[in-house]
């Protein structure tokens, strides 16, 4: 269920929405459309990860709807501007996996995904559970399995603060403490969009803090599981992961291209965990030429998956 709310602008991510995820929960959302002219061209959902919002995708999601590729992204349940569950209700990964695929099967056609971190990992098990639910799939660094340490970096870096920050200057500091290599800071206005403030004046972050203990601390008991739903999946599948991520390894992706051999893999040299924040040029051209190529049916007739690195778009090696 789609209930078109708010506003349109001159901006390619001219519709707010809200949409009903399982169980009746409200998620925000935001439709990048594309020109009329383009609009045979895939549709999109993006599903960002865990401690992010749909705006995560928005220079990518307007660059895509230019190019024809109009797009969904949404807050998933207890994110951003959507619902949080009732407090007698654990979160549970069951309930994101449902709502993802009530939103793509709400689309018109079978949509591709572009998931970050957890929301490639909830689109594996939806994919999983509904085959043909995507009609292919982006994995945005993550694999089946996870280096624990990086996943204690980032729970680390997220309850470091259980009280607020006194400003928005106090957040920006702790933001480009945590992200060092980026070259610029957060916008008052993007860092509205991570923060709320409270009656005490103090900024926190936009997301339920229960989804730490009911859902990321003891993810990697489910790592099982995932690898099982990757292994099931049949539709193109595209992982584009970060040289200096400290959650995806050389082993994990390795892995993942047993688990799924008919899968790609795009390698993004100077990005970190954050792909798309830290190299989005780069990282919406990837995704661009991999739409175009399922447009002609490359990917889904290649006999082998492929190798390569997005900086210079040199091929590194074919899979063994």
């Amino acid at each position: 269920m789609v209930t078109l709310s708010a506003s349109s602008s001159s901006t390619a991510a001219s519709d707010s929405l809200r949409l009903a995820g399982e169980g009746g929960v409200q998620l925000a959302a935001s439709r990048y459309r594309a020109p009329a002219s383009l609009q045979s061209h895939s549709a999109l959902v993006y599903a960002h990860g865990f401690g992010q919002t749909r705006h995560a995708w928005a220079r990518t999601g307007a660059s895509l709807a230019k190019a024809g590729y109009g797009g969904l992204s949404y807050d998933a349940r207890g994110h951003g501007d959507s619902q949080r569950n009732d407090p007698a209700r654990p979160y549970a990964g069951e309930q994101f996996a449902d709502d993802l695929i009530i939103v793509a099967g709400d689309q018109a056609q079978a949509p591709v995904l572009i998931g970050a971190s957890m929301g490639g990992l909830f689109g594996l098990i939806a994919e999983a559970r509904w085959p043909g639910l995507f009609q292919a799939m982006v994995l945005v660094d993550i694999t089946p399995r996870w280096e624990a340490a990086g996943l204690q970096r980032i729970l680390g870096f997220m309850t470091a603060f259980p009280h607020g920050f006194e400003s928005l200057e106090h957040a920006s500091d702790t933001i480009a403490a945590y992200l060092p290599h980026r070259r610029s800071r957060k916008s008052p206005e993007e860092l509205r969009e991570l923060l709320r403030c409270g009656e005490d004046g103090r900024w926190r972050w936009h997301w339920d803090p229960r989804l730490i203990d009911e859902l990321a601390r003891d993810s990697a008991r489910h790592q099982d599981d995932i690898a099982e739903a990757a292994r099931r999946v049949r539709c193109p599948l595209l992982l584009i992961s970060g040289g200096r991520s400290d959650l995806v390894s050389a082993e994990t992706v390795e892995e993942f291209r047993t688990l799924a051999p008919h899968a790609r893999h795009v390698h993004l040299p100077q990005a970190t965990h954050m792909v798309a924040g830290d190299d989005n040029d780069t990282f919406t051209a990837t995704v661009l030429e991999y739409l175009a190529e399922l447009r002609s049916d490359s990917i889904a007739t290649s006999p082998d998956p492929i190798e390569t690195s997005a900086l210079g778009g040199t091929a590194t090696g074919a899979s063994p």
